[in-house]
């Protein structure tokens, strides 16, 4: 039985695993273009997001300076929040 719970937590842990590295990432620029119907927001950077379907706008205009919580879905960045900075 010992030997059981053993292996369990073992795979577990190991399964587990990846999401520890699914760590959500930020990066903070000036909007260049911003489309809340097209789910779309490009940094002065060139840096392009998809907003994610639970996303929330907090007012996001062209020109402000933002920081944007995302992580990645096969190629694409995925925004989960935007945050305006002051």
């Amino acid at each position: 039985m010992r030997k059981l719970i053993v292996t369990a937590a073992a795979a577990a842990l190991l399964a587990s695993g990846g999401a520890a590295f699914a760590a959500v990432k930020h990066t903070t620029g000036t909007v260049k273009s911003f489309d809340g119907t097209a789910m779309s927001l490009v940094l002065d950077d060139g840096s392009t997001f998809t907003l994610s379907k639970a996303f929330k706008d907090p007012g996001v205009q062209v020109g402000e300076k933002v920081r944007v919580s995302w992580d990645t879905s096969g190629k694409n960045k995925i925004a989960e929040a935007v945050k305006i900075m002051k």
